[in-house]
């Protein structure tokens, strides 16, 4: 009898120890589908870039890789930080997230300071940090995501003014700028997180409304943005003038056909098009792989978008439910608009193409954003072993 019990423990004790092994090797695993899909669409961005900056960046540097090498150098920063932070517990940020909100604001203030703020093109969207230059509203995004996650993942009566307020601060802040297109997404992602929190649906119904008409007040105020306004209502006004950049941005896309131009055989690269590395690179996808290449585009974000609302749902807590469900609603929603834009659903709003465009601040701080739900996605897994 006492050989069989001796025998029982040594079993137990044999599972138990397999059962943490399994639970060791299982908080290592990540989720490889979203990995995948985010290095392949920063691979298309890189390829894209060189392509359509090739032309102006021999011209203007006598160096066609110019900003082809700029953008690597980026990317290998943010996969740097994606990977640091995918082993970074996201549950620590819940306590970070007052203290990261309040240095973001500090930083969209900081622009406005002659000698730190840079002032390009009538704007002041960046930040000379002196080996560098950074956008802090790209930074802002991530951070108010971070905090509204924190805050709402308990339950609190009256939240209503406090959120209003918040969000104010922050989108008053980028709109000040101005950069009124990431005004947009910051709006349409904090609604969607404080939709998903559990709100009273009549606080939704009262906000978007108030957003939509604050968003139009905005635009029809500004010359600059009432031009662009009236161009997306008659785009054949002023071809040359206020019309001529979604003109050749659809141009681009319709010579493209189903299959494309072919690799390297843009015409829009050669300066017709304003913003082919930026805002308008969807254009020179859509000229040199065509349709089909556009829809493949497209699918790799909606599958990211997929593998983001996946994690969050199968996330350990509420905090990581909110926060997955944040970051993926950020992605998703800038492609919209940028993609909207590209197609003339929505007026041109200067957004960029997530993992696709150029910029570093924009590319950093999403692939940071992907290193949190990859570090999620490594707790779904752990907690559905132990189950």
């Amino acid at each position: 009898m006492t050989e069989e019990n001796n025998l029982t423990m040594l079993f137990s004790r044999l599972r138990q120890k397999r059962a943490k092994f399994a639970l060791h090797q299982q908080k290592k695993r990540i989720d490889l589908p979203l990995l995948g899909a985010v290095i392949l669409a920063c691979g298309l961005g890189l390829l894209f870039i060189f392509e359509a900056s090739s032309v102006s960046a021999a011209r203007d540097f006598g160096d066609k890789y110019h900003f082809f090498r700029d953008q690597a150098l980026w990317f290998v920063l943010g996969l740097v930080a994606m990977t640091l932070i995918s082993f970074f517990d996201y549950h620590r940020l819940y306590k970070l997230a007052l203290p990261i909100i309040i240095v973001a604001i500090v930083l969209l203030m900081t622009v406005f300071i002659p000698g730190l703020g840079v002032k390009a093109l009538g704007a002041h969207r960046w930040l000379n940090l002196k080996f560098f230059i950074i956008q802090p509203a790209e930074a802002a995004k991530l951070a108010l995501i971070i905090y509204l996650a924190a805050w709402f993942s308990y339950k609190e009566r009256g939240r209503l003014l406090a959120f209003v307020i918040l969000v104010g601060i922050v989108v008053g802040l980028v709109v000040a700028e101005p950069d009124l297109g990431t005004a947009v997404v910051i709006c349409a992602t904090a609604l969607i997180l404080y939709f998903l929190s559990g709100a009273p649906l009549w606080h939704f119904l009262m906000l978007v409304p108030a957003v939509t008409l604050t968003i139009l007040g905005l635009a029809v105020t500004s010359p600059y943005r009432l031009r662009r306004l009236l161009t997306f209502l008659n785009p054949t006004v002023d071809p040359l003038g206020a019309s001529y950049h979604i003109r050749q941005i659809l141009l681009g896309l319709g010579s493209g056909g189903f299959w494309g131009l072919g690799l390297g055989k843009s015409r829009q690269k050669f300066e017709y098009l304003p913003e082919a590395m930026t805002d308008s690179i969807f254009a020179i996808i859509g000229e040199e792989l065509g349709f089909l290449g556009s829809v493949v585009l497209i699918a790799i974000f909606l599958f990211i978008v997929f593998r983001g609302v996946r994690i969050a749902l199968f996330a350990p807590d509420r905090f990581g439910q909110l926060l997955g469900f944040g970051i993926s609603s950020w992605i998703g929603v800038q492609a919209i608009v940028n993609l909207g834009a590209m197609v003339a659903i929505f007026p041109l709003t200067g957004v960029p193409l997530p993992l696709i465009s150029y910029g570093g601040s924009s590319l950093v701080v999403t692939l940071i954003g992907i290193g949190i739900l990859l570090n999620i996605s490594k707790q779904c897994l752990a907690q559905k072993q132990t189950r």
